[in-house]
């Protein structure tokens, strides 16, 4: 039997399931460090740099600050300062407020963002099927329609799914289907309070192949989940 009927809400991730971001992150520190007068990083260095900082920003300072209260702009300026740092780029304090600020109003602009095609009539769809529809997201606040921080609340921790459900009117996990691109921060969680989950390999990534052995539901994109969901064997 499809799994439509048995449904009343999906929720869905953003990025890498309904945007992904355009080109690479060295391109948005090179334009700033160029408006700024300085030559345009290493796009590889920046990229580690950048990992790492975000990695340990996220650990240290979870839900962007939130529990903290650090504001938002704080603590993404503590990243940008420490992802320059750990890939060898260090600015006087002028410099760096102008990169800096470059790169903050991009990202929290539409520019380095793109929608995938599928996305929006893939949410008309479900809405078309009487089907509530939500973000669950680790995005920050810039994203209008974030779910969180302002729980104090990131994935994985099932307590964001559970919260979802709540504000979606105490709708049951049973009756739920989650939509995402990571078998961490979507899949397991979700499913770990009962809810119905499947995955996207928008990027043919090689842990899709792990996906499908540990039994996930994985399908290339929202017009195929849309196909699945409406046939009669769409089951997770």
């Amino acid at each position: 039997m499809s799994l439509l009927p048995k449904l009343r809400c999906v929720t869905v991730d953003v990025t890498g399931t309904l945007m992904a971001y355009k080109g690479e992150l060295g391109d948005y520190y090179c334009m700033a460090a160029k408006a700024a007068g300085r030559p345009c990083p290493d796009y590889k260095r920046m990229h580690e740099g950048f990992k790492y900082a975000y990695k340990d920003m996220a650990k240290n300072y979870p839900c962007f600050g939130f529990a903290a209260k650090m504001p938002n702009i704080v603590w993404w300026k503590t990243c940008v300062q420490n992802s320059f740092v750990r890939a060898g780029y260090e600015y006087d304090e002028e410099t760096f407020e102008k990169i800096f600020r470059r790169i903050y109003a991009s990202f929290g602009s539409s520019a380095p963002y793109t929608v995938f095609p599928d996305s929006k009539p893939f949410l008309r769809w479900l809405r078309g099927q009487g089907l509530k529809v939500g973000i669950v997201s680790n995005a920050e606040y810039r994203y209008r329609d974030v779910i969180l921080p302002a729980l104090g609340v990131e994935k994985p921790d099932p307590r964001i799914y559970e919260i979802a459900l709540e504000r979606a009117g105490n709708i049951a996990p049973e009756e739920t289907l989650h939509i995402g691109d990571s078998m961490r921060k979507d899949y397991e969680p979700a499913k770990s309070i009962g809810m119905h989950a499947l995955l996207l390999d928008r990027f043919k990534t090689p842990e899709a192949v792990e996906w499908r052995k540990s039994g996930a539901v994985v399908l290339p994109d929202l017009t195929a989940t849309q196909e699945w969901l409406s046939s009669e064997k769409s089951t997770c």
